[in-house]
């Protein structure tokens, strides 16, 4: 088998098969991982799969099995294209665009806490305030923010390695960490009676340490040797609760790091494991709990308690506004905190700006970036955040793409259920495929083909309100305008201005993409309005067998038009939330969203209900709504889908804002 990056996808060379195995249910292990932000997916090389198809970039897919999605390669990919993105004419032009005059130099913010020191703005309200920066009259849309994170962990003390068995809590090796301290260490992956000479089941080595509330707790195996061994590294409560965990954070892709703020004194414990798809201890307690399959070899390991520079930064925004940024140096995550000090977005570490479209003008190029439609006019903040040193961060705010625009036209979305000829390229597919029509399934769901024109009005009208309806009347933006057609009753008008569009039809042999569905770009404040998504139908119509199908959910007594609508619809309203701006939000928590991940509880975005039957009196109405960010995607707190969709559609020619 070869494994080649291609586009946007990864191309699996392998024989084809017109048959796809239902994904099989994810083991307690693998949840619990994913649950913890760590992928199930075998890392570095490559996909293998049983299909000669492009394996999607899961930041844009609706993927089918979470099994066969490499974040650790999809993250590095979206690095180097961030930097080139950020490096290009085009989004200089695009900064211009937005900005609706040249482009002045950046303001440069000079941090005013003193190198070397802590406490002058280590919380949002002693932020410091940048002034001068904004949207309105006058502002400067551009800042960079000089500044250092100041280290005060002393220098370890070496801590002899620890002697098998250390894989359960009462048997972690002691650091003798007594609140504030640091230790260095060395310890085997494998040398235990659970490793490769025992019963495989996993080598787990636990330490531990006590610590006070506002501490943080840093563990880091960077400083391993040439070939490192791939570890994953996690905190723990003297309960035995699992409360933090880092695979990639390190300075190596096989290395940790994690940086874990105490929220109260007491004992803790730090686990090293090695990476598998299921990582961690299924009890704690258990030290022969483990799966098998881990990473094994050696590793060094650095545990500390001290207290951690935090820098805030307060900026004073209009509702609407869409704040972009970005960070180099030693800093690596950056945090959006709303007026009310809520924690919205945040980034772990990735540059995911190589997902926005060419117009956006929002910047990337660093270690982490973010992008965030602020819901009310006040005072916001920024925090800086990673390893000790110095750092260069870059905040920029514009107005949604659409208010700019000078016309008054609005965007339409047109909804094609034709079938067609298309470059599928354009989502990293390989090239021009023909898709069948959605009237081709409709038979597979048990629905006669005389129902087909009821079917997609009433898909239509379910996007509609989806994206249209509920934004006007939940929403934040009092100017929202978007028109939902499709092409039932209309002509093609895809290639005209301000058209977007969704195929619904086709099949993952016909495209060449192993997903559900999948957009072109992830738009905050949509700058980008001719832009496309495909939503496949192989799968969703496939056997019962399959949770990702909607055959699944359908029993005797299902209205199968009006689930089959209600389905169909969400899924389709899932691809252009990503057009419209939206990442995607945790699909195994108890708040369902309309942009719920893929991969695994599908019921959610396909609102069963309760009882997991479709079409019955309990099916759920899925909104655009506040959820937490998928896990599994480098982003932290809580997305507000609702308010960055309804300020994606604003009417054009530069709308007065409060």
């Amino acid at each position: 088998m070869v494994t080649l990056l291609v586009g946007a996808m990864i191309i699996v060379a392998a024989p084809t098969t017109s048959a796809k195995p239902a994904a099989k249910p994810l083991t307690a292990g693998e949840q619990q991982a994913l649950r913890a932000g760590l992928q199930v997916a075998p890392k570095g090389r490559g996909i293998k799969s049983k299909f000669s198809l492009a394996q999607p970039n899961p930041y844009l897919a609706n993927v089918v099995d979470v099994r066969k999605v490499d974040y650790s390669v999809w993250n590095r990919r979206l690095g180097v294209k961030g930097d080139l993105r950020a490096a290009s004419a085009k989004t200089k032009a695009a900064k211009v665009k937005a900005a609706g005059h040249a482009l002045a130099a950046a303001v440069v913010h000079d941090e005013e806490e003193p190198a070397g020191t802590l406490g002058a703005n280590d919380s949002q309200p002693n932020a410091e305030l940048i002034t001068g920066f904004g949207t309105g009259a006058g502002r400067n849309a551009r800042v960079r923010v000089l500044g250092q994170l100041t280290d005060l962990t002393p220098s370890p003390s070496v801590l002899a390695p620890g002697k098998e068995d250390d894989g359960q809590l009462d048997r972690a090796v002691d650091t003798k960490i007594s609140d504030f301290g640091s230790v260095r260490t060395t310890g085997v992956l494998g040398d235990g009676p659970h490793g490769k000479n025992g019963d495989a089941s996993n080598d787990f080595d636990f330490y531990t340490l006590t610590s006070v509330a506002g501490s943080t707790i840093t563990l880091d195996t960077s400083e391993a040797s040439t070939a490192p061994t791939d570890t994953v590294v996690a905190v723990y409560d003297a309960a035995g609760k699992l409360l933090a965990s880092d695979d990639d954070g390190g300075t190596s892709p096989a290395s940790s790091r994690l940086a874990f703020k105490v929220p109260t004194d007491g004992r803790y414990y730090a686990l090293v494991a090695g990476f598998s798809g299921s990582p961690f201890p299924a009890d704690p307690n258990d030290s022969g709990s483990g799966t098998g399959g881990a990473a094994q070899g050696p590793y060094r390991l650095t545990v500390s308690s001290a207290p951690a520079d935090l820098d805030y930064f307060a900026m004073d925004l209009k509702q609407g506004d869409v704040v972009g940024a970005t960070v180099t140096g030693t800093a690596n995550k950056l945090t959006m905190y709303r007026i009310d000090g809520t924690q919205m977005v945040g980034n772990r570490g990735v540059d995911a700006s190589a997902l926005y479209p060419p117009q956006s003008p929002l910047p990337g190029g660093g270690n982490a970036t973010l992008a965030y439609v602020t819901e009310e006019s006040g005072r916001y903040a920024i925090e800086v955040d990673g390893r000790p040193g110095l750092y260069d961060a870059t905040v920029e705010a514009y107005r949604p793409g659409s208010e700019i625009d000078r016309s008054r036209r609005i965007q339409t979305l047109f909804l094609d259920f034709d079938g067609e000829r298309v470059n599928t390229g354009i989502w990293g597919g390989p090239g021009v495929r023909t898709l069948s029509p959605f009237s081709s399934f409709i038979s597979s769901w048990g629905i006669s083909r005389s129902e087909e024109a009821s079917l997609v009005k009433k898909i239509t009208a379910g996007v509609r309100e989806n994206v249209q309806k509920d934004l006007i009347k939940r929403g934040l933006n009092k100017n929202l305008a978007v028109r939902v057609i499709s092409s039932r009753n209309h002509a093609d008008p895809f290639g005209a201005a301000n058209v977007s569009r969704v195929i619904v039809g086709g099949t993952s042999q016909q495209s060449g993409i192993s997903t559900i569905g999948i957009s072109q770009f992830i738009d905050p404040g949509n700058y980008g309005h001719e832009d496309s998504a495909l939503v496949l139908l192989d799968i969703v119509s496939g056997p019962a067998a399959g949770e990702a199908s909607l055959n699944h959910y359908l029993k005797p007594s299902s209205n199968r038009v009006a689930f089959v609508s209600r389905a169909m619809s969400n899924v389709i309203s899932h691809e252009v939330g990503h057009l419209i701006g939206n990442y995607h939000t945790d699909n195994m928590d108890p708040q369902h969203s309309l942009m719920d991940a893929g991969g695994v509880g599908f019921a959610n975005l396909y609102g069963t209900g309760p009882d997991l039957v479709g079409g019955t009196a309990d099916d759920e109405d899925v909104d655009f709504t506040v959820d937490t960010y998928s896990p599994t995607e480098p982003f932290t707190g809580k997305e507000n889908t609702l308010n960055v969709s309804a300020w994606a559609y604003v009417r054009g020619s530069r709308v007065a804002q409060p």
